[in-house]
Formats: C-alpha cells, sequence, structure tokens
C-alpha cells in the first residue's frame, strides 16, 4: 500500500522548541523538535500530560525549514512587590519555600524565540491513526502551540494536497517534501520582489528521521507528565530539496513600485 502523510504548516509570529531550560535561562533551537510535535498531535487529541504516547512515537517526522526567521531575546527580572527576598525551590523541614541566603531581591530570567519563522513538518504513518489525527487538528480538544503555550500558529495549520483527495498526501515522507510549495509569509516575498529577488525555485534545508542518519537528538519523549519527563535519543538525516516558490518567473512585472525600491 502507497504510504501517507499528514502536512502541518508551523508558522507563527512567535515559536520556542526545546533547547537548554531552566528558570533562568530558556532557550528555542532553530526546527521544530519532535516533542513539540507530538506535544501539538497529542493535545489536538485532548490526551492529558499523564496519557499514553506510545502509537506516537511510531511515526516518522520529516521537518523543512521554509522561513528560518530570527532569534528574539525577552529580558525578564523578577521581584516581590512586598520588597522582600525572592523564594527559592527548596523547602524547610515544615513545607515552607526557604528564602534566598543571602537575600536575593530580583532576579534575572531569559527566554529566547524564533520570530517570524515558518516550517512544514510531515508526519508519516499508519493511515488510521494518521486519519484521526488530522480531524482532531481541525477541531483540537486543547489549544495548540509552537513549542510553548504563548505561541499560537497561524492559520492554515493543516495543509492538503487537493480537497477532493482528502487530508492525507500520497507517497513517502521524503517525496511529500519536495512537492509542498515554498510556505513563506507573504511579507517575505513582497520583500523579494522589491529586490528583484523572485526564482521559480528554492532550495529549503530539511531535517528526516532515519534510522541510518549521522546525526542524534534527544528530543523523543516518553511521557508528558510533569514528574516523570523523560527523553530518548532518535537518528536524523539532514539533506535539502527544491521546491515551487510560486513565482510566475525572475520578476515581477505587475509591480510598479520595485524600480524604486520600495
Amino acid at each position: 500500500m502507497e504510504p501517507r502523510c499528514m502536512v502541518l504548516r508551523l508558522a507563527a509570529p512567535l515559536q520556542s522548541w526545546g533547547g537548554q531550560t531552566d528558570f533562568n535561562r530558556r532557550e528555542t533551537l532553530a526546527e521544530p523538535t519532535r516533542s513539540g510535535v507530538i506535544g501539538l498531535l497529542a493535545a489536538a487529541q485532548g490526551r492529558r500530560r499523564g496519557d499514553p504516547i506510545e502509537d506516537l512515537l511510531h511515526l516518522r517526522l520529516g521537518v523543512r525549514v521554509d522561513q528560518p526567521g530570527s532569534l528574539l531575546r525577552d529580558y525578564h527580572t523578577v521581584s516581590d512587590f512586598r520588597g522582600v527576598p525572592l523564594l527559592t525551590a527548596q523547602l524547610s523541614a515544615k513545607g515552607a519555600q526557604k528564602r534566598t541566603q543571602p537575600a536575593k531581591h530580583t532576579a534575572v530570567t531569559q527566554r529566547y524565540y524564533l520570530q517570524d519563522a515558518a516550517f512544514v513538518a510531515v508526519v508519516e504513518g499508519p493511515q488510521e491513526l494518521l486519519h484521526g489525527l488530522t480531524a482532531a487538528v481541525r477541531r483540537p480538544a486543547f489549544p495548540l502551540a509552537l513549542g510553548r503555550r504563548a505561541c499560537v500558529p497561524t492559520q492554515p495549520l493543516l495543509l492538503t494536497e487537493e480537497p477532493s483527495a482528502g487530508a492525507l498526501w500520497r507517497g513517502s515522507l521524503s517525496s511529500v517534501l519536495e512537492r509542498i510549495p515554498w510556505q513563506a509569509t507573504e511579507a517575505v516575498r513582497r520583500v523579494m520582489r522589491q529586490r528583484g529577488q523572485a526564482p521559480t525555485r528554492t532550495r529549503l534545508a530539511t531535517t528526516v528521521d532515519d534510522l541510518e542518519g549521522q546525526e542524534l537528538r534527544t528530543d523523543v519523549p516518553t511521557t508528558f507528565a510533569p514528574k516523570e519527563r523523560s527523553y530518548m535519543t532518535r537518528r536524523v538525516r539532514r539533506g535539502w530539496v527544491e521546491v515551487d516558490t510560486g513565482f510566475t518567473d525572475g520578476s515581477d512585472p505587475h509591480d510598479p513600485f520595485a524600480l524604486l525600491g520600495w
């Protein structure tokens, strides 16, 4: 039977995907993680943090970077409005949080995000499971997010090949990555037209699950239960694909402001 794939367009003003995380510094990787995509799908189906996710772990994932975006640092300071020292995560014998020693009245925290990025995530697996996931993404049980709850995805989130063919794409994960049109935002396209850079094809970076891959990543969750969370490794293969941009030729004759550099 010919394989089928579900295709997600992961685009938003802000995204944040894994990386080193603690209270004072929360980083982001340059592209979506397997943990983040599985978490999005589990939330769409209404699975709670302690629910089993073993069936989702067998799905294959491929990510394409259509618009890398830029790194944003969100700088915060934290203090107690009463002017008292901050508390630590340690508990006393009576179960109360201990105060910082020496007394600390202000903590600095930094959060990192990808701004104005756009990715394509292709998920390959059993058709019955994928059909259920596409239906859930269309009518999610819980709010969906791109890495963190504050990062709400823009529409469309689910991409379909043809309205008459249903939500799933025909073909293997690698072949589907090559067929999906470029998903860059209209703002990026407009700037390219103004600069006279409107190629009909573009080359995009990909990362695909591959048992023979040379790169190892630790982003496969065993559970999302807060006190039991742990991760397994997976092997991935990096590559490139060329896709259609949607530009009809190398220029835009209908833009009268392009010659002025606007």
